[in-house]
């Protein structure tokens, strides 16, 4: 069984492509990355597989991050505007710092 999830564009000539699958026999979330160009047209050799057996613990961390953690630094935010940032963007550049200093754990 194979069924394409979904696609994410990553630039012109790239999408980041979801899928589940049976490679060997084990089913499992595959992501890797499609290119089209004049030289070649399909999947890189490299990707991330996520087995089934995986897939909750996956799906747990992924769904633990905040849209908050993944909004924009206030730098980018504001590089071309006069304005001063919101309270909300000075918090998330706060948290964004606390976060970037923390030991991450293994996984």
């Amino acid at each position: 069984m194979e069924k394409e999830i979904g696609k994410i564009n990553k630039n012109d000539t790239t999408d980041i492509v979801l899928r589940v699958d049976d490679f060997g026999g084990r089913r499992g979330l595959t992501i890797r990355e499609f290119v089209t160009s004049e030289r070649y047209t399909g999947f890189t050799k490299s990707g991330v597989r996520i087995l089934a057996d995986n897939f909750p613990k996956f799906k747990e961390m992924i769904n633990s991050v905040s849209d908050k953690e993944m909004a924009e630094p206030v730098e980018n935010l504001n590089e071309n505007s006069d304005e001063s940032p919101s309270e909300e963007e000075v918090e998330i550049k706060k948290i964004s710092a606390v976060k970037g200093n923390e030991n991450l754990p293994d996984y």
